[in-house]
């Protein structure tokens, strides 16, 4: 696999579009970090880290959806940066998704963290995807 982000946001997807309450994806220390910023901006219910036999281990996401009308609370998740094009981006040039209301999620010098706060702290990096 040449490019496991976009796997990772190809597995959310799929799970979103088959309305799967939870969705196993394998872990990296990146898909970690990109699933912490999900949780804490309320794109997805909880996540839980599991080790295998293996070292490489599992994420477990629990996706949120509303309860009347059965939405995901991600409606898109698209994939900026590739391993044979990335994207970076200074901080006077980091995109605003829908306007303010979506989440770029940058990697940065200093972790990984969305565009508004990259902007507060005045860092730039790598554009990763566009969550909204």
């Amino acid at each position: 696999m040449t490019d496991p982000i976009s796997d990772y946001l190809t597995r959310l997807r799929n799970a979103i579009k088959a309305q799967h309450r939870i969705v196993e994806i394998p872990a990296s220390n990146l898909k970690r970090e990109i699933t912490r910023v999900l949780y804490e901006k309320g794109y997805i219910l909880k996540y839980k880290f599991e080790e295998t036999e293996n070292k490489q281990g599992v994420i477990k996401i629990a996706l949120k959806y509303n309860a009347q009308s059965r939405l995901s609370a991600i409606s898109s998740l698209k994939r900026v940066s590739s391993p044979g094009l990335r994207k970076y981006s200074a901080t006077s040039d980091i995109p605003r998704v829908l306007n303010g209301l979506g989440v770029a999620i940058i990697t940065t010098s200093r972790g990984v963290m969305t565009d508004k706060e990259a902007r507060t702290l005045g860092v730039g990096g790598e554009i990763l995807c566009f969550i909204s």
